[in-house]
Protein backbone atom coordinates (compact mmCIF):
# COMPACT_ATOMS: atom_id res chain seq x y z
CA UNK A 1 0.00 0.00 0.00
CA UNK A 2 1.48 3.10 -1.07
CA UNK A 3 0.97 6.69 1.58
CA UNK A 4 -1.13 9.12 -0.47
CA UNK A 5 0.69 12.11 -1.59
CA UNK A 6 1.54 15.35 0.46
CA UNK A 7 -1.74 17.93 0.20
CA UNK A 8 -3.83 14.25 -0.06
CA UNK A 9 -3.51 12.71 3.19
CA UNK A 10 -6.36 10.54 3.87
CA UNK A 11 -7.20 10.59 7.96
CA UNK A 12 -6.25 6.81 8.52
CA UNK A 13 -2.42 8.06 7.76
CA UNK A 14 -3.38 11.16 9.82
CA UNK A 15 -1.31 12.30 13.45
CA UNK A 16 -3.40 11.88 16.26
CA UNK A 17 -2.52 15.02 18.12
CA UNK A 18 -3.31 16.85 14.53
CA UNK A 19 -6.87 15.11 14.49
CA UNK A 20 -7.45 16.22 17.96
CA UNK A 21 -6.49 19.83 17.53
CA UNK A 22 -8.30 20.03 14.26
CA UNK A 23 -11.57 22.73 14.39
CA UNK A 24 -14.61 21.94 12.73
CA UNK A 25 -14.20 24.03 9.63
CA UNK A 26 -11.26 22.00 8.57
CA UNK A 27 -13.31 18.72 8.59
CA UNK A 28 -15.53 17.77 5.66
CA UNK A 29 -18.41 15.04 6.62
CA UNK A 30 -18.38 11.82 5.23
CA UNK A 31 -19.50 7.65 5.39
CA UNK A 32 -17.50 6.14 8.04
CA UNK A 33 -15.44 4.79 4.32
CA UNK A 34 -14.64 8.81 3.59
CA UNK A 35 -17.33 9.24 0.88
CA UNK A 36 -18.51 13.00 1.41
CA UNK A 37 -22.11 13.21 1.75
CA UNK A 38 -24.01 16.36 1.12
CA UNK A 39 -26.55 16.56 4.45
CA UNK A 40 -26.54 14.50 7.81
CA UNK A 41 -30.26 14.45 7.58
CA UNK A 42 -30.99 12.31 4.31
CA UNK A 43 -32.31 9.00 4.08
CA UNK A 44 -33.37 6.98 0.99
CA UNK A 45 -36.85 5.60 0.55
CA UNK A 46 -39.83 4.64 -1.73
CA UNK A 47 -41.37 7.88 -3.14
CA UNK A 48 -42.18 10.44 -0.33
CA UNK A 49 -43.91 8.75 1.82
CA UNK A 50 -42.93 4.71 1.43
CA UNK A 51 -40.83 2.72 4.02
CA UNK A 52 -36.73 3.19 3.64
CA UNK A 53 -34.20 1.62 1.80
CA UNK A 54 -31.71 -0.88 2.97
CA UNK A 55 -29.20 0.08 0.36
CA UNK A 56 -29.07 3.72 2.39
CA UNK A 57 -25.81 2.50 3.52
CA UNK A 58 -24.96 5.88 5.19
CA UNK A 59 -28.19 6.31 7.56
CA UNK A 60 -27.64 1.95 7.70
CA UNK A 61 -23.68 3.04 9.09
CA UNK A 62 -24.80 6.46 11.21
CA UNK A 63 -27.84 4.09 13.26
CA UNK A 64 -25.59 1.24 13.40
CA UNK A 65 -22.58 2.95 14.52
CA UNK A 66 -24.69 4.55 17.20
CA UNK A 67 -25.94 1.35 18.71
CA UNK A 68 -22.08 0.73 19.45
CA UNK A 69 -21.37 3.72 21.17
CA UNK A 70 -21.18 2.48 24.65
CA UNK A 71 -18.24 0.26 26.21
CA UNK A 72 -19.27 -1.17 29.28
CA UNK A 73 -18.12 1.07 31.99
CA UNK A 74 -15.71 0.16 35.27
CA UNK A 75 -17.14 -1.89 37.15
CA UNK A 76 -15.15 0.07 40.06
CA UNK A 77 -14.52 3.91 39.28
CA UNK A 78 -17.43 4.13 36.92
CA UNK A 79 -17.54 7.59 37.45
CA UNK A 80 -14.54 9.82 36.77
CA UNK A 81 -13.00 13.03 35.95
CA UNK A 82 -9.14 13.65 34.38
CA UNK A 83 -6.93 16.19 32.97
CA UNK A 84 -3.27 16.07 31.49
CA UNK A 85 0.13 17.97 32.73
CA UNK A 86 3.24 17.02 33.62
CA UNK A 87 5.76 15.59 36.51
CA UNK A 88 9.13 17.23 37.69
CA UNK A 89 11.72 15.40 40.33
CA UNK A 90 12.56 18.44 42.66
CA UNK A 91 14.75 15.88 45.30
CA UNK A 92 16.55 12.87 43.07
CA UNK A 93 15.94 9.81 44.21
CA UNK A 94 18.37 7.95 42.66
CA UNK A 95 20.53 6.54 45.88
CA UNK A 96 17.54 4.13 46.61
CA UNK A 97 15.40 4.32 43.06
CA UNK A 98 16.83 3.66 39.41
CA UNK A 99 14.22 4.70 37.70
CA UNK A 100 15.20 7.03 35.21
CA UNK A 101 12.46 9.49 36.40
CA UNK A 102 13.93 10.07 39.30
CA UNK A 103 17.33 10.22 38.58
CA UNK A 104 17.95 14.24 38.15
CA UNK A 105 16.59 17.18 39.41
CA UNK A 106 14.39 19.03 36.59
CA UNK A 107 14.18 15.07 34.94
CA UNK A 108 10.02 15.61 33.38
CA UNK A 109 7.48 13.71 31.51
CA UNK A 110 4.13 14.46 30.45
CA UNK A 111 1.24 12.77 32.61
CA UNK A 112 -2.37 12.17 32.96
CA UNK A 113 -4.99 11.78 35.83
CA UNK A 114 -7.93 10.53 36.67
CA UNK A 115 -10.00 11.02 39.44
CA UNK A 116 -13.08 8.99 40.36
CA UNK A 117 -15.16 7.85 43.07
CA UNK A 118 -15.47 4.16 44.08
CA UNK A 119 -18.93 2.10 44.27
CA UNK A 120 -20.72 4.63 42.21
CA UNK A 121 -22.08 4.32 38.41
CA UNK A 122 -21.54 6.54 35.70
CA UNK A 123 -23.55 9.04 35.90
CA UNK A 124 -23.51 9.51 39.87
CA UNK A 125 -22.52 12.22 42.38
CA UNK A 126 -19.08 12.90 42.27
CA UNK A 127 -19.80 14.37 45.79
CA UNK A 128 -20.68 11.30 46.95
CA UNK A 129 -19.37 9.68 50.52
CA UNK A 130 -17.04 6.98 49.08
CA UNK A 131 -13.34 6.82 48.60
CA UNK A 132 -11.94 8.67 45.45
CA UNK A 133 -9.70 6.85 43.12
CA UNK A 134 -6.46 8.80 42.01
CA UNK A 135 -4.54 7.23 39.42
CA UNK A 136 -1.83 8.65 37.33
CA UNK A 137 0.09 7.78 34.10
CA UNK A 138 3.62 8.42 34.08
CA UNK A 139 4.80 8.59 30.53
CA UNK A 140 8.38 8.07 31.16
CA UNK A 141 11.55 7.17 28.35
CA UNK A 142 11.76 4.11 29.70
CA UNK A 143 7.74 3.20 29.68
CA UNK A 144 4.81 3.81 31.32
CA UNK A 145 4.61 3.79 35.37
CA UNK A 146 0.83 3.71 36.47
CA UNK A 147 0.34 4.54 39.91
CA UNK A 148 -2.95 3.40 40.82
CA UNK A 149 -3.99 4.81 43.94
CA UNK A 150 -6.88 6.43 46.03
CA UNK A 151 -7.66 9.43 48.65
CA UNK A 152 -7.37 7.42 51.35
CA UNK A 153 -4.24 6.04 53.14
CA UNK A 154 -6.02 2.41 54.27
CA UNK A 155 -8.80 0.26 52.03
CA UNK A 156 -11.75 -1.93 53.59
CA UNK A 157 -9.87 -4.91 53.22
CA UNK A 158 -6.83 -7.40 53.13
CA UNK A 159 -7.80 -10.44 51.47
CA UNK A 160 -7.82 -9.90 47.98
CA UNK A 161 -10.31 -12.69 47.09
CA UNK A 162 -12.99 -10.09 49.44
CA UNK A 163 -12.67 -7.49 46.82
CA UNK A 164 -15.35 -8.65 44.22
CA UNK A 165 -17.66 -9.39 47.52
CA UNK A 166 -17.13 -5.85 49.19
CA UNK A 167 -17.45 -4.50 45.16
CA UNK A 168 -20.75 -6.05 45.04
CA UNK A 169 -22.18 -4.40 48.28
CA UNK A 170 -21.71 -0.94 47.00
CA UNK A 171 -24.08 -1.53 43.97
CA UNK A 172 -27.84 -1.88 43.67
CA UNK A 173 -29.23 -4.32 45.69
CA UNK A 174 -30.15 -7.30 43.61
CA UNK A 175 -33.78 -7.24 44.16
CA UNK A 176 -34.89 -4.19 45.51
CA UNK A 177 -32.65 -2.49 42.70
CA UNK A 178 -31.99 0.03 45.32
CA UNK A 179 -28.73 2.08 46.14
CA UNK A 180 -26.80 2.47 49.37
CA UNK A 181 -28.20 6.03 49.73
CA UNK A 182 -32.12 4.13 50.36
CA UNK A 183 -30.73 0.90 51.44
CA UNK A 184 -27.57 -0.23 53.27
CA UNK A 185 -28.10 -3.02 54.41
CA UNK A 186 -25.68 -5.28 52.30
CA UNK A 187 -23.18 -2.36 53.26
CA UNK A 188 -23.47 -2.64 56.84
CA UNK A 189 -23.85 -7.01 56.47
CA UNK A 190 -20.38 -6.69 54.98
CA UNK A 191 -18.64 -4.62 57.15
CA UNK A 192 -20.22 -6.58 60.31
CA UNK A 193 -18.69 -9.48 59.13
CA UNK A 194 -15.39 -8.02 58.48
CA UNK A 195 -14.36 -5.86 60.77
CA UNK A 196 -10.41 -5.06 59.38
CA UNK A 197 -12.23 -2.32 57.64
CA UNK A 198 -13.29 -0.59 60.75
CA UNK A 199 -10.17 1.81 59.70
CA UNK A 200 -11.59 2.73 56.37
CA UNK A 201 -14.74 2.86 57.89
CA UNK A 202 -13.48 5.81 60.38
CA UNK A 203 -12.28 8.03 57.44
CA UNK A 204 -14.98 7.25 55.31
CA UNK A 205 -17.73 8.28 57.90
CA UNK A 206 -15.40 11.23 58.70
CA UNK A 207 -14.89 14.65 58.15
CA UNK A 208 -12.21 13.41 55.61
CA UNK A 209 -15.53 11.17 54.26
CA UNK A 210 -16.22 13.62 51.02
CA UNK A 211 -13.75 15.67 49.63
CA UNK A 212 -14.87 18.95 47.95
CA UNK A 213 -13.98 18.10 43.95
CA UNK A 214 -10.85 16.49 43.32
CA UNK A 215 -8.05 19.37 43.65
CA UNK A 216 -8.17 19.13 47.22
CA UNK A 217 -7.69 16.27 48.16
CA UNK A 218 -4.55 13.89 48.62
CA UNK A 219 -3.63 10.90 46.97
CA UNK A 220 -2.09 7.47 48.89
CA UNK A 221 -0.41 4.27 46.99
CA UNK A 222 -1.55 2.40 49.57
CA UNK A 223 -0.40 -0.81 48.64
CA UNK A 224 3.81 -1.11 49.28
CA UNK A 225 6.57 -1.21 46.54
CA UNK A 226 9.96 -1.70 46.33
CA UNK A 227 12.76 0.94 45.37
CA UNK A 228 15.76 -0.78 44.26
CA UNK A 229 18.95 1.35 43.16
CA UNK A 230 21.85 0.64 40.83
CA UNK A 231 23.50 -1.81 43.52
CA UNK A 232 20.37 -4.03 43.20
CA UNK A 233 19.77 -2.86 47.25
CA UNK A 234 16.24 -2.27 47.25
CA UNK A 235 13.69 -0.84 50.41
CA UNK A 236 10.24 -0.77 51.08
CA UNK A 237 8.10 2.16 49.94
CA UNK A 238 4.72 3.93 50.25
CA UNK A 239 4.15 6.92 47.97
CA UNK A 240 1.88 10.13 48.90
CA UNK A 241 0.73 12.57 46.81
CA UNK A 242 -0.35 15.52 49.31
CA UNK A 243 -2.54 18.32 47.57
CA UNK A 244 -0.64 21.83 46.89
CA UNK A 245 -4.01 23.75 47.05
CA UNK A 246 -4.71 22.09 50.72
CA UNK A 247 -7.28 19.96 51.82
CA UNK A 248 -11.14 20.79 51.80
CA UNK A 249 -14.41 18.91 52.21
CA UNK A 250 -17.84 19.34 52.13
CA UNK A 251 -20.23 18.39 54.91
CA UNK A 252 -23.40 15.90 54.27
CA UNK A 253 -25.49 19.24 53.71
CA UNK A 254 -23.18 20.79 51.43
CA UNK A 255 -22.47 17.73 49.06
CA UNK A 256 -26.00 17.43 49.04
CA UNK A 257 -26.24 20.60 47.25
CA UNK A 258 -23.72 20.35 44.98
CA UNK A 259 -24.42 19.07 40.88
CA UNK A 260 -24.04 15.55 40.19
CA UNK A 261 -20.65 17.07 38.24
CA UNK A 262 -19.60 19.04 40.39
CA UNK A 263 -15.71 17.69 40.83
CA UNK A 264 -15.80 17.38 36.95
CA UNK A 265 -16.92 21.21 36.58
CA UNK A 266 -14.30 22.53 39.29
CA UNK A 267 -11.18 20.64 37.93
CA UNK A 268 -12.14 21.37 34.24
CA UNK A 269 -13.02 25.29 34.89
CA UNK A 270 -9.86 25.66 36.63
CA UNK A 271 -7.75 24.84 33.87
CA UNK A 272 -9.22 26.96 31.83
CA UNK A 273 -8.98 29.73 34.36
CA UNK A 274 -5.09 29.04 34.48
CA UNK A 275 -5.38 28.07 37.82
CA UNK A 276 -3.53 24.44 37.47
CA UNK A 277 -3.79 22.17 40.48
CA UNK A 278 -0.44 20.50 41.88
CA UNK A 279 0.51 17.58 44.41
CA UNK A 280 3.77 17.21 45.90
CA UNK A 281 5.17 13.32 45.65
CA UNK A 282 6.67 12.10 48.77
CA UNK A 283 7.52 8.59 49.33
CA UNK A 284 8.04 6.60 52.64
CA UNK A 285 10.88 4.00 52.95
CA UNK A 286 11.67 1.25 54.84
CA UNK A 287 13.80 -1.57 55.12
CA UNK A 288 13.96 -5.44 55.18
CA UNK A 289 14.65 -5.49 58.41
CA UNK A 290 12.42 -2.46 59.90
CA UNK A 291 9.62 -3.90 58.24
CA UNK A 292 10.65 -7.35 60.03
CA UNK A 293 10.89 -5.18 63.42
CA UNK A 294 7.60 -2.98 62.88
CA UNK A 295 5.60 -6.42 63.07
CA UNK A 296 7.46 -7.59 66.02
CA UNK A 297 7.55 -4.88 68.04
CA UNK A 298 4.40 -2.62 67.11
CA UNK A 299 2.42 -5.26 65.48
CA UNK A 300 2.11 -3.31 61.84
CA UNK A 301 2.19 -5.37 58.86
CA UNK A 302 3.90 -3.36 55.53
CA UNK A 303 1.88 -6.39 53.55
CA UNK A 304 -1.53 -4.91 55.13
CA UNK A 305 -3.75 -2.43 53.11
CA UNK A 306 -5.76 -1.54 56.37
CA UNK A 307 -2.46 -0.56 58.36
CA UNK A 308 -0.39 2.99 58.01
CA UNK A 309 3.39 3.43 58.44
CA UNK A 310 3.75 5.59 61.16
CA UNK A 311 5.50 9.21 59.94
CA UNK A 312 7.47 9.92 62.70
CA UNK A 313 9.62 6.71 62.66
CA UNK A 314 9.40 6.35 58.72
CA UNK A 315 9.11 10.44 57.55
CA UNK A 316 7.61 11.57 54.25
CA UNK A 317 11.10 12.54 51.88
CA UNK A 318 10.01 14.96 48.71
CA UNK A 319 10.80 13.88 45.62
CA UNK A 320 8.62 16.23 42.90
CA UNK A 321 5.79 17.42 41.68
CA UNK A 322 2.60 16.76 39.65
CA UNK A 323 0.96 19.31 37.84
CA UNK A 324 -2.51 19.32 35.52
CA UNK A 325 -2.20 22.13 32.99
CA UNK A 326 -4.25 20.96 30.07
CA UNK A 327 -8.11 19.79 29.56
CA UNK A 328 -8.79 16.88 27.48
CA UNK A 329 -10.00 17.58 23.78
CA UNK A 330 -12.34 14.37 24.25
CA UNK A 331 -13.28 12.74 27.08
CA UNK A 332 -14.32 9.66 25.93
CA UNK A 333 -11.03 9.39 23.96
CA UNK A 334 -9.06 10.46 26.39
CA UNK A 335 -10.77 9.78 30.30
CA UNK A 336 -13.13 6.80 29.47
CA UNK A 337 -10.93 4.81 27.65
CA UNK A 338 -7.39 5.51 29.71
CA UNK A 339 -6.08 2.57 30.96
CA UNK A 340 -4.59 1.90 34.33
CA UNK A 341 -2.72 -0.85 35.31
CA UNK A 342 -0.48 -1.25 38.90
CA UNK A 343 1.58 -3.80 36.82
CA UNK A 344 2.89 -1.17 35.09
CA UNK A 345 6.12 -0.70 36.50
CA UNK A 346 9.27 0.96 34.74
CA UNK A 347 12.87 -0.73 36.08
CA UNK A 348 13.66 0.61 39.86
CA UNK A 349 9.62 0.13 40.82
CA UNK A 350 8.69 -3.28 41.97
CA UNK A 351 5.87 -4.76 43.81
CA UNK A 352 5.91 -6.11 47.60
CA UNK A 353 4.07 -9.35 48.57
CA UNK A 354 1.32 -7.50 49.28
CA UNK A 355 -1.89 -10.00 48.26
CA UNK A 356 -4.24 -7.39 47.55
CA UNK A 357 -1.38 -5.47 44.94
CA UNK A 358 -0.66 -9.23 43.95
CA UNK A 359 -4.28 -9.33 42.85
CA UNK A 360 -5.11 -6.59 41.35
CA UNK A 361 -1.65 -6.88 39.27
CA UNK A 362 -3.93 -9.47 37.06
CA UNK A 363 -7.32 -7.87 37.35
CA UNK A 364 -6.66 -4.64 36.07
CA UNK A 365 -5.02 -5.22 32.80
CA UNK A 366 -7.51 -8.60 32.52
CA UNK A 367 -10.54 -5.85 33.03
CA UNK A 368 -8.87 -3.60 30.29
CA UNK A 369 -8.56 -6.29 27.55
CA UNK A 370 -12.59 -6.81 28.12
CA UNK A 371 -13.68 -3.29 28.49
CA UNK A 372 -11.37 -1.43 26.00
CA UNK A 373 -9.83 -4.23 24.05
CA UNK A 374 -6.72 -6.62 23.83
CA UNK A 375 -4.71 -3.84 21.90
CA UNK A 376 -6.05 -1.24 24.59
CA UNK A 377 -2.39 0.21 24.92
CA UNK A 378 -2.42 1.23 21.28
CA UNK A 379 -4.91 3.76 22.18
CA UNK A 380 -3.19 7.51 21.90
CA UNK A 381 -3.55 8.13 25.17
CA UNK A 382 -2.65 4.61 26.73
CA UNK A 383 0.66 4.30 24.08
CA UNK A 384 4.09 4.62 25.28
CA UNK A 385 6.32 8.01 24.31
CA UNK A 386 9.43 6.31 24.45
CA UNK A 387 12.76 7.24 22.57
CA UNK A 388 12.85 3.41 21.03
CA UNK A 389 10.39 1.76 18.64
CA UNK A 390 8.78 -0.57 20.89
CA UNK A 391 8.47 -3.88 19.50
CA UNK A 392 7.24 -7.49 21.02
CA UNK A 393 5.47 -10.68 19.77
CA UNK A 394 2.00 -9.40 20.43
CA UNK A 395 0.13 -9.65 17.49
CA UNK A 396 -3.40 -9.29 15.77
CA UNK A 397 -6.58 -9.42 17.99
CA UNK A 398 -9.48 -7.20 17.51
CA UNK A 399 -8.37 -3.66 16.30
CA UNK A 400 -4.71 -4.26 15.80
CA UNK A 401 -3.75 -0.77 14.54
CA UNK A 402 0.33 -0.49 15.09
CA UNK A 403 0.70 -4.56 13.70
CA UNK A 404 4.27 -4.10 13.84
CA UNK A 405 4.39 -4.13 10.13
CA UNK A 406 6.35 -7.39 8.26
CA UNK A 407 8.62 -7.89 11.27
CA UNK A 408 8.97 -11.20 12.56
CA UNK A 409 6.19 -12.71 14.89
CA UNK A 410 8.93 -14.62 16.67
CA UNK A 411 12.20 -14.75 17.82
CA UNK A 412 14.32 -14.86 14.40
CA UNK A 413 17.79 -15.42 14.19
CA UNK A 414 17.64 -14.11 10.80
CA UNK A 415 16.26 -10.93 11.43
CA UNK A 416 17.01 -10.67 15.44
CA UNK A 417 14.86 -7.94 17.72
CA UNK A 418 17.46 -5.79 19.17
CA UNK A 419 17.78 -6.25 23.20
CA UNK A 420 18.73 -4.15 25.74
CA UNK A 421 20.51 -5.32 29.51
CA UNK A 422 18.88 -6.24 32.62
CA UNK A 423 19.22 -3.04 34.86
CA UNK A 424 17.63 -4.52 38.14
CA UNK A 425 18.13 -8.21 39.29
CA UNK A 426 15.11 -9.66 40.10
CA UNK A 427 16.67 -12.62 41.85
CA UNK A 428 17.76 -10.27 44.66
CA UNK A 429 15.05 -8.05 44.75
CA UNK A 430 12.37 -11.35 45.00
CA UNK A 431 13.99 -14.14 45.98
CA UNK A 432 13.70 -14.15 49.28
CA UNK A 433 10.43 -15.98 49.69
CA UNK A 434 11.00 -19.50 51.13
CA UNK A 435 7.96 -21.85 52.13
CA UNK A 436 5.20 -24.32 51.39
CA UNK A 437 1.81 -23.44 49.77
CA UNK A 438 -0.80 -22.22 52.37
CA UNK A 439 -3.94 -21.87 52.18
CA UNK A 440 -4.61 -18.17 54.07
CA UNK A 441 -7.24 -16.05 55.42
CA UNK A 442 -6.68 -12.62 58.33
CA UNK A 443 -7.69 -12.72 61.61
CA UNK A 444 -8.99 -9.88 63.46
CA UNK A 445 -6.87 -9.08 66.17
CA UNK A 446 -6.33 -6.40 68.62
CA UNK A 447 -3.66 -4.44 66.75
CA UNK A 448 -6.51 -3.66 63.92
CA UNK A 449 -7.98 -1.15 66.29
CA UNK A 450 -5.16 0.86 67.48
CA UNK A 451 -5.16 3.21 64.23
CA UNK A 452 -8.56 3.26 64.40
CA UNK A 453 -8.89 4.00 68.21
CA UNK A 454 -6.25 6.87 67.82
CA UNK A 455 -8.15 8.46 64.89
CA UNK A 456 -10.90 8.86 67.62
CA UNK A 457 -9.36 10.17 70.42
CA UNK A 458 -6.15 12.11 68.45
CA UNK A 459 -7.03 13.42 65.60
CA UNK A 460 -11.16 14.24 65.81
CA UNK A 461 -12.33 17.08 67.86
CA UNK A 462 -15.21 17.22 69.67
CA UNK A 463 -17.37 18.23 66.49
CA UNK A 464 -15.98 15.95 64.27
CA UNK A 465 -17.05 13.21 66.68
CA UNK A 466 -20.86 14.24 66.88
CA UNK A 467 -20.38 14.76 63.24
CA UNK A 468 -18.81 10.96 62.80
CA UNK A 469 -22.17 9.78 64.83
CA UNK A 470 -24.65 11.42 63.10
CA UNK A 471 -23.24 10.21 59.33
CA UNK A 472 -23.22 6.94 60.89
CA UNK A 473 -26.07 6.08 62.33
CA UNK A 474 -27.63 8.41 59.41
CA UNK A 475 -26.43 5.69 57.17
CA UNK A 476 -27.48 3.24 59.30
CA UNK A 477 -31.32 4.01 59.40
CA UNK A 478 -32.04 2.22 56.33
CA UNK A 479 -30.37 -0.61 57.36
CA UNK A 480 -33.29 -3.32 57.49
CA UNK A 481 -31.79 -5.78 59.68
CA UNK A 482 -30.89 -4.38 63.43
CA UNK A 483 -28.93 -7.98 64.16
CA UNK A 484 -26.12 -6.18 61.88
CA UNK A 485 -26.19 -2.81 63.54
CA UNK A 486 -25.52 -4.84 67.02
CA UNK A 487 -22.58 -6.47 65.24
CA UNK A 488 -21.55 -3.19 63.51
CA UNK A 489 -21.92 -1.65 67.03
CA UNK A 490 -19.93 -4.38 68.96
CA UNK A 491 -16.96 -3.75 66.09
CA UNK A 492 -17.07 0.03 67.10
CA UNK A 493 -17.00 -0.90 70.73
CA UNK A 494 -13.42 -2.78 69.91
CA UNK A 495 -12.56 0.90 68.88
CA UNK A 496 -13.93 2.63 71.57
CA UNK A 497 -16.40 2.07 73.94
CA UNK A 498 -17.27 5.73 73.76
CA UNK A 499 -18.19 5.57 69.69
CA UNK A 500 -20.64 1.88 70.82
CA UNK A 501 -22.60 4.26 73.32
CA UNK A 502 -23.27 6.93 71.30
CA UNK A 503 -24.37 4.69 68.28
CA UNK A 504 -26.59 2.71 70.90
CA UNK A 505 -28.46 6.27 71.89
CA UNK A 506 -28.14 7.91 68.37
CA UNK A 507 -30.12 4.33 66.44
CA UNK A 508 -31.87 3.15 70.03
CA UNK A 509 -29.88 -0.23 68.86
CA UNK A 510 -28.00 -1.83 72.16
CA UNK A 511 -24.73 -3.90 70.70
CA UNK A 512 -23.27 -6.37 71.24
CA UNK A 513 -21.08 -6.02 74.60
CA UNK A 514 -17.69 -6.83 72.25
CA UNK A 515 -16.51 -9.47 69.38
CA UNK A 516 -15.21 -11.69 71.53
CA UNK A 517 -18.36 -14.34 71.40
CA UNK A 518 -18.96 -13.71 67.49
CA UNK A 519 -18.28 -15.77 64.74
CA UNK A 520 -17.48 -13.73 61.47
CA UNK A 521 -18.24 -15.17 58.38
CA UNK A 522 -15.50 -13.23 56.27
CA UNK A 523 -12.45 -12.96 58.83
CA UNK A 524 -11.14 -15.36 61.85
CA UNK A 525 -11.78 -13.61 65.20
CA UNK A 526 -8.64 -13.89 67.07
CA UNK A 527 -10.35 -12.46 69.72
CA UNK A 528 -12.44 -15.78 70.07
CA UNK A 529 -13.19 -17.11 73.50
CA UNK A 530 -14.29 -20.05 72.21
CA UNK A 531 -12.05 -21.85 69.96
CA UNK A 532 -15.60 -22.95 67.91
CA UNK A 533 -16.32 -19.76 66.88
CA UNK A 534 -12.51 -18.51 65.91
CA UNK A 535 -12.90 -19.59 62.00
CA UNK A 536 -14.81 -17.70 59.24
CA UNK A 537 -18.15 -19.26 58.90
CA UNK A 538 -17.02 -21.57 61.47
CA UNK A 539 -14.89 -24.67 59.04
CA UNK A 540 -13.34 -25.52 61.94
CA UNK A 541 -11.31 -28.58 59.95
CA UNK A 542 -9.28 -31.33 61.34
CA UNK A 543 -7.28 -30.56 58.30
CA UNK A 544 -6.30 -27.41 59.01
CA UNK A 545 -7.20 -23.78 59.78
CA UNK A 546 -6.19 -21.26 57.48
CA UNK A 547 -4.77 -19.12 59.68
CA UNK A 548 -0.91 -18.19 60.42
CA UNK A 549 0.69 -16.65 63.50
CA UNK A 550 2.28 -13.75 61.69
CA UNK A 551 -0.94 -12.89 59.56
CA UNK A 552 0.70 -12.38 56.59
CA UNK A 553 3.31 -10.02 58.06
CA UNK A 554 6.93 -10.43 57.38
CA UNK A 555 8.46 -11.78 60.40
CA UNK A 556 12.40 -12.26 61.09
CA UNK A 557 13.94 -14.07 59.17
CA UNK A 558 11.01 -13.14 56.52
CA UNK A 559 14.64 -11.79 54.16
CA UNK A 560 17.57 -12.73 53.43
CA UNK A 561 19.49 -9.89 54.60
CA UNK A 562 18.68 -6.28 55.17
CA UNK A 563 19.78 -5.03 51.74
CA UNK A 564 20.41 -1.78 52.16
CA UNK A 565 22.07 0.33 55.21
CA UNK A 566 19.69 2.74 55.91
CA UNK A 567 22.49 5.38 57.31
CA UNK A 568 23.29 5.65 53.49
CA UNK A 569 19.67 6.82 52.61
CA UNK A 570 18.86 10.71 52.65
CA UNK A 571 15.71 11.19 54.29
CA UNK A 572 15.60 8.05 56.62
CA UNK A 573 15.36 8.32 60.20
CA UNK A 574 16.99 5.43 61.96
CA UNK A 575 16.17 4.80 65.87
CA UNK A 576 13.93 8.02 65.43
CA UNK A 577 16.73 9.66 64.59
CA UNK A 578 17.00 11.50 61.17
Amino acid sequence: MSIPPKGNTGDAFRNYEEDRNAGDKEAVYTTSNGVPMPHPYETQRVGENGPLLLQDFHLIDLISHFDRERIPERVVHAKGSGAHGYYKTTKPLDDVCLADIFSKEGKECPISIRFSTVGGETGSSDSARDPRGFSVKFRTEEGNWDMVANNTPVFFLRDPAKFPHFIHTQKRDPATHLTGADDSTQFWDYLSNNPESVHQVMILMGDRGIPDGFRHMNGYGGHTFKFVNKDGDWVYTQIHMKSDQGNKTLTNDEAASKSPDYGQKDLYEAIERGEYPSWTLSVQMMTAKQAEDLWEKQKINVFDLTHVWPQKQFPLREVGKLVLNENVKNYFAEIEQIAFNPAHLVPGIEPSADPVLQSRLFSYPDAHRHRVGVNYQQLPVNAPRCPYRMGNFQRDGQMAFYNQGSRAGYLSSISPIQFRERSVNLDKTHGNFIGNAVTFLSEIRPEDFIAPRTLWEKVFDDGARDRFIDTVSGHMSTCRDKEIIKRQIAIFREVSDDIAKRLEKATGIQGYPGIAEMRFNGTHNGFAKDKSIRAANGMVSKVGLSVADNNGAPVKGTHKDDSIDPTKLRGMMINGFH
